[in-house]
């Protein structure tokens, strides 16, 4: 796989495309950001953008992973409980880096207020208030920030996609690596840079993966997401539960199961096995997604059989993080109280 593949695969759209092709055509050393605010409890969700770095750290890119304290409390993260949050992310996202095999020796982390807080930053921050309206960056957060919008709106919604349009020019990156919900931000920080003197930056974005109950896995939810300390049990439990239409694919389990499971074994050469006893026909063996797709489209694939072996592969993917399950635990119960 070449680079600009390895880089389009599991992307829902690169804004700005024709410049990524052009700065791989000149060889140029890339780097790209990726940030995610200490809000609700990281989930299984997570390693959709955890594999999306690991393909950009082989491609070449340095990668930076912004851990965007003060974006979390601009959305509502006590002040009083930041740092334990911010210790509960500085701990397990790179032990999710670390489990599923990337190489880390072009990825570096970043707090936030480490350069936030600067006086250069405060002052451009200022600058582009004078600018962005706030319509527009009412409209940027809408996808991102909750309660962007009626009476009880705080302005620390309005201050939060600024931020991050600013986060692309000082942390000295090309591109931005983020969920579709973070689009809008992204055509602000493409639009209003270069009105304060900035380049506007390539903007990579990953789909997001259906929550296991209802439109989008949350960390506010317990019964949309695996958690990555749920025991075995509560992993076979939520995934029997997930929504699922016998021939319909359209759903949580099946998307987490193309844009995570699958790609890994892919890049490990493993097929994804799905167990039955013999009187229901034995075991099945996939290499791909599309296969599987088909059988459960063409009902030759029960839902059931599927979510066990889902539930078998998630477990075995969040081994290496529960090693440390115990002091995960003792963090997270203060952060999240």
């Amino acid at each position: 796989m070449d680079k600009f593949e390895l880089i389009k695969r599991n992307v829902q759209e690169i804004i700005g495309e024709e410049d990524l092709k052009k700065f791989l055509k000149e060889n140029k050393k890339l780097t790209v950001y990726w940030g995610t605010a200490p809000t609700g409890k990281p989930h299984v969700g997570y390693f959709l953008p955890m594999l999306k770095i690991a393909d950009l750290l082989n491609a070449g890119f340095k990668v930076k992973i912004l851990l965007a304290d003060l974006h979390a409390s601009l959305d509502n993260t006590p002040w009083d409980i930041l740092d334990k949050r911010y210790k509960y992310y500085s701990e397990v996202i790179p032990l999710m880096v670390k489990s599923i095999g990337a190489d880390i020796k072009n990825l570096e982390f970043v707090r936030g207020r480490d350069f936030q807080l600067k006086s250069d930053y405060f002052f451009d921050l200022l600058k582009l208030s004078t600018l962005v309206s706030v319509r527009a960056s009412t409209k940027a957060a809408s996808e991102v920030i909750k309660n962007i919008e009626g009476e009880k709106a705080k302005l620390s919604g309005l201050i939060y996609p600024l931020m991050q349009v600013l986060d692309e020019e000082y942390l000295k990156v090309d591109c931005q690596l983020g969920g579709t919900d973070q689009r809008k931000i992204m055509v602000l920080a493409r639009e209003f840079l270069p009105k304060i003197g900035y380049k506007q930056r390539i903007e990579i974005l990953n789909p997001l993966i259906p929550g296991l109950i209802g439109k989008k896995m949350s960390a506010s939810d317990e019964k949309s997401k695996v958690d990555l300390l749920d025991s075995e049990k509560e992993i076979q439990n939520k995934i029997k539960n997930a929504e699922m239409i016998a021939g319909n694919p359209d759903n949580g389990v099946m998307a987490f199961l193309k844009y995570v499971i699958m790609t890994i074994k892919k890049d490990k050469k493993e097929k994804f096995i799905v167990k039955r006893p013999e009187k229901f026909g034995g075991d099945l063996e996939y290499k791909n997604y599309e296969d599987i797709e088909k059988d459960f489209i063409n009902k030759k694939l029960h839902p059931l059989d599927l979510k066990n072996a889902v539930a078998k592969e998630i477990f075995n993917l969040l081994k290496e993080i529960q090693k440390k399950k115990s002091k995960l635990q003792k963090i997270a119960k203060e952060a999240y109280q």
